[in-house]
């Protein structure tokens, strides 16, 4: 599908909330565990803090697949690849550059580290990058297939059935990797992987009703553009 001026109104904002979106949710896995003091029988049900904006890219992606198409939805998801690679770039370049020394007093290397490390040593930008390519390509896959399938109708089905899977292998190989590049402990392995699947289905479906408002929108716009 090849998107022209008359049919890609408001795809510029989409794919910059993407990319945004992208970039802000792995800073946040890097920076902080969360605990709520909550657990699911035996296991501490924590998460990074990116869980909390993540599945806005899959819903984004949703709406990019199922309006603008799959083609349209690959240049975006390596747009916000290369923009990830850029952003894990900068912070390493900052934490090897000397610091000042009023600044290394008050906050210093090794807390830059232990909150940045992640994101400008490479760990959390591996595990985010292997997840999000695979996550996000099954995830717009499926949703395209699933579409043609079921001839355009219950959208609901389609971007939840999608995101099931997608999401599964998001949070297993980010989770994966990140555990095995020391940015998590394996102590909350299966903590982090429960609790991140779990939000990030719910946040996506509990928002269905707004990706169907989304799509409709941009759907009768394109089509009075057109």
């Amino acid at each position: 599908m090849t998107t022209h001026p008359s049919t890609s109104r408001h795809l510029d904002i989409i794919a910059a909330l993407f990319v945004a979106i992208l970039v802000i949710s792995n800073i946040a896995s890097s920076a902080k565990i969360v605990d709520l003091g909550i657990s699911f029988f035996t296991i501490p049900l924590v998460f990074d803090g990116g869980t909390l904006l993540f599945p806005l890219v899959y819903v984004l992606g949703d709406v990019l697949t199922e309006v603008y198409g799959f083609k349209t939805t690959r240049r975006v998801i390596w747009t916000g690849f290369a923009v990830m690679v850029l952003a894990a770039f900068v912070f390493f370049l900052l934490g090897v550059l000397p610091a000042e020394s009023y600044w290394e007093a008050e906050a210093g290397g090794a807390a830059y580290n232990a909150i940045l490390g992640g994101m400008s040593y490479g760990g959390i930008v591996i595990a985010s990058l292997a997840a999000y390519l695979a996550g996000e390509f099954s995830n717009a896959a499926i949703l395209s297939k699933i579409k043609e399938k079921m001839k355009g109708r219950l959208l609901w089905v389609r971007t939840i059935s999608s995101s099931l899977i997608g999401q599964l292998l998001d949070t297993m190989i980010f989770v994966l990797i990140a555990s095995a590049a020391g940015v998590f402990g394996w102590e909350i392995f299966w903590s982090l992987v429960l609790t991140n699947y779990i939000l990030k289905c719910s946040i996506e479906i509990v928002i269905t009703p707004v990706t169907y408002k989304i799509v409709r929108f941009l759907k009768s716009q394109n089509n009075n553009m057109e």
